[in-house]
């Protein structure tokens, strides 16, 4: 079935490729950015997540061109890495406005058609370091954690609505975030990941699109790992 369907942060990486993902299996695919351009064959939709207007808004924009939003795709994120002593009040606020709550608002807006309609797929893309830790990301992988707590919670809040809420945790993966890393930096991180390569945005997508399909509704408050073998532990 086509479901109308938004993907926060759909202009590039991970995002854009499950914008496409998406579409191709014949969704009505919102995507929201806040520069560049979005995948052709979607509604792009301007979108600053850290603006509780501008998320109710584009929620909004992609219902009343496709229908209630009924699959909600979260990929918006920023890094602002420094070591703690050198890390200000700003760049972890910063980092949690747009990473964690950000997919609050998203969920928030997107969640009332959802539970009107007894249906709806929701899945917000964290990261390996939620559960591993990264040195000098302590504002990163607060964030991406959290983005844990609040889909378990809202796995709870939803369940007996017809309304799954899961969550990705990609591992290395090929997008501008890894791109601006030193060759030396990527390798070291390579070097902890068993599969020995870096994801495609693609296969991160895969992993997002099997888990907002009609038939995936037994699967919620999941932490899915896409991310060559890095975490095993965790």
């Amino acid at each position: 079935m086509s479901r109308s369907a938004l993907v926060i942060g759909g202009n590039r990486g991970i995002g854009r490729a499950t914008a496409v993902c998406l579409a191709d299996r014949g969704d009505r695919v919102a995507a929201t950015y806040r520069t560049g351009d979005c995948p052709e064959g979607t509604l792009p939709v301007r979108c600053d997540v850290t603006s509780g207007a501008d998320v109710e808004r584009a929620v909004k924009e992609a219902a009343a061109a496709h229908g209630p939003v009924e699959v909600l795709v979260v990929n918006a994120g920023v890094t602002r890495d420094r070591l703690l002593f050198s890390m200000t009040e700003e760049d972890f606020e910063a980092t949690l406005r747009t990473n964690l709550t950000g997919a609050f608002l998203a969920a928030k807006h997107a969640a009332r058609g959802m539970i009107r309609n007894r249906f709806g797929r929701i899945v917000f893309v964290s990261s390996v370091v939620a559960l591993s830790g990264e040195a000098g990301q302590t504002n990163y992988a607060a964030s991406k954690a959290g983005l844990i707590g609040m889909a378990r919670s809202l796995a709870r809040e939803f369940g007996g609505r017809g309304i799954t809420v899961n969550v990705v945790a990609p591992g290395v993966t090929d997008t501008d975030m890894v791109a601006v890393l030193t060759e030396e930096q990527q390798q070291k991180l390579l070097g902890r990941v068993p599969v020995g390569r870096m994801a495609q945005p693609g296969e991160v997508a895969a992993a997002i699109e099997f888990l907002t399909r009609d038939d995936s509704g037994y699967i919620t408050g999941a932490d899915l790992p896409v991310d060559g073998g890095m975490g095993m532990g965790h």
